[in-house]
């Protein structure tokens, strides 16, 4: 059988390896540009892609090939992953044809859309630079509306590729998109729901606390009752981000600094290079450009990219630690592995990566030791520091329970109320009051439901993995007894995570990884004790 089995593998690889090289590419092209056609090429090659799956014979091998005994783990990882990928793919190739056109065109509408406010065209960074700024709540209002005003655009499509989704899972025994996406990504949504539940309840009191007091602020900032706030007195459009209402500024420290370059010497002060992943990036705004960031492995041999749309503020300083965090995962991956299994362990894990250092933007000692701060505001700082990395957990994590429990119920019945189970949701999670009269399909204007379809729950999973692995590298490589170690120029934080996360890459099911980097498995302990007690 081994012998069989490794003819499959090798020629299976020797099919998608440079299929899947042209389809990172293709889409790298298409979210630079904008340009129709370089999406419709981008989604010919995806389909091209995805019906390499769809051959029943050999998705009968791959079972066959499971059901039998093996000792080589590379083989049988191989196969497990490879059962899944062409499961998900056991259908009509028009479906598939259908999906990722619908996809392809949603996105790009997400790529070119721009808010118009007031005889403007705004960019992204326009509208978030807007409702920071502005202490106009009309013209807040305004801009709020005009982002959210791409979500009547897409709605309809959207919908209809939801319904197809489902369709297809069904065709395939599943319940619905929902159950399916997680089953095949080795999760479970009876357990997945019972761990936001923990969450809600471990959240629920102190956000509403920390809550009162900034709504207690943006009704003092501008002149109103708390009670008649509405989402656009937030600044973050979705209120995922903690709005500027304490005493420290962080984008002054900033202004004057250029953070691709403070961010490349943090990565390569620990041991992680990305001269090269720089060099290769997309990094400045241009016409038609996705407006969102993302990291692309193109070919899992060490083309690893970034795409943002960098300015000189905080968001973006956190941005590139991200995504650089996403970048040097792909890159330590174990090179002697096979293909298939040079990728993360899961998606969560690589957000945890990114989240770990993502993190440090608003971190107090990693901004001196990295830009530098005057010793009568290091005090301060630090102590608004902390405040602000606990209110943005607990206001993220409450923004997590909206998207998760939103996207469940999306599946479930596609035709139902979802501007109002939306509002419901968001009312009871993230206790902002619906506009008055309200009725908009403001969940559509979120860019994951159609690009990263029931995966957001997995940045949530990413935060409470990049805690575990924070504690471990405080105890057990850093050696720190009381407070925290800086990670700024110690070298054994990045060889740490090289060898105990990185390198490994897919060798493992996400739930032994965990086990092995942290000793633990994956639990809201440290999350828990990190920013909520």
């Amino acid at each position: 059988m081994t012998t069989a089995v490794r003819s499959f593998l090798d020629a299976h690889v020797a099919r998608i390896e440079p299929l899947s090289r042209e389809v990172n590419l293709a889409y790298w092209r298409a979210t630079i540009s904008g340009e129709p056609t370089d999406f419709e090429r981008y989604a010919r090659l995806e389909v091209e892609l995805q019906k390499v799956y769809t051959n029943a014979r050999e998705f009968e091998d791959v079972k066959a090939w499971l059901g039998a005994e093996t000792e080589d783990g590379l083989e049988r990882r191989q196969l497990d992953l490879l059962y899944r990928t062409y499961l998900r793919n056991q259908i009509d190739p028009a479906h598939i044809e259908e999906m990722t056109r619908l996809s392809s065109k949603i996105v790009q509408s997400f790529g070119t859309y721009r808010a118009h406010v007031d005889g403007r065209s705004l960019t992204g960074n326009d509208v978030r630079n807007a409702l920071k700024q502005s202490t106009d709540p009309a013209y807040r209002n305004r801009v709020w509306e005009g982002d959210k005003a791409v979500g009547r655009e897409v709605r309809d499509e959207l919908l209809r590729l939801v319904r197809l989704r489902n369709e297809v899972a069904r065709s395939l025994g599943f319940a619905d998109y929902y159950v399916m996406s997680l089953e095949l990504s080795e999760q479970g949504a009876d357990d997945l729901a019972a761990l936001f539940d923990k969450l809600d309840l471990a959240t629920r009191e102190p956000f509403g606390r920390a809550k009162a007091d900034i709504d207690a602020a943006l009704a003092r900032r501008y002149g109103i009752a708390a009670r008649d706030l509405r989402p656009w007195h937030y600044e973050d459009p979705f209120f995922q981000e903690t709005p500027r209402v304490f005493e420290v500024d962080f984008d002054r420290y900033y202004r004057h600094r250029d953070v691709v370059d403070t961010a490349q010497r943090f990565f390569e002060g620990i041991g992680l290079e990305v001269r090269d992943i720089i060099e290769h990036s997309d990094l400045y705004e241009k016409p038609g450009k996705e407006q969102h960031a993302y990291c692309l492995d193109i070919d899992r041999r060490g083309d690893v990219r970034v795409l943002a749309n960098v300015q000189h503020d905080e968001n973006w300083a956190g941005t590139m630690l991200h995504e650089l965090g996403h970048a040097v995962y792909d890159r330590y991956i174990d090179a002697g592995l096979p293909f298939l299994l040079r990728e993360h362990a899961h998606v969560f894990a690589t957000e945890a990566i990114a989240m770990l250092f993502g993190r440090l933007s608003k971190d107090a000692d990693w901004i001196g030791r990295m830009i530098g701060v005057p010793s009568p505001e290091r005090e301060k700082l630090a102590r608004e520091s902390e405040r602000n990395a606990r209110l943005s957990q607990l206001i993220f994590a409450r923004w997590c329970q909206v998207m998760v429990r939103f996207e469940r119920a999306l599946y479930a019945n596609p035709d139902g109320d979802l501007n109002a189970l939306w509002w419901e949701l968001v009312e009871r999670y993230q206790a902002v009051p619906r506009p008055d009269g309200r009725d908009q399909p403001d969940w559509a204007a979120k860019i994951h439901i159609v690009s990263a379809p029931v995966y957001y729950h997995n940045y949530m999973l990413g935060e409470l993995f990049a805690s575990q692995l924070d504690h471990a590298i405080q105890k057990g490589v850093l050696h720190a007894s009381n407070g925290r170690a800086t990670f700024v120029g110690q070298r054994s934080v990045g060889e740490f995570l090289r060898e105990n996360v990185f390198a490994a890459g897919k060798r493992w099911r996400w739930d032994e990884l965990v086990s092995r980097a942290t000793g633990e498995p994956l639990n809201p302990q440290r999350f828990v004790a990190q920013y909520v007690r």
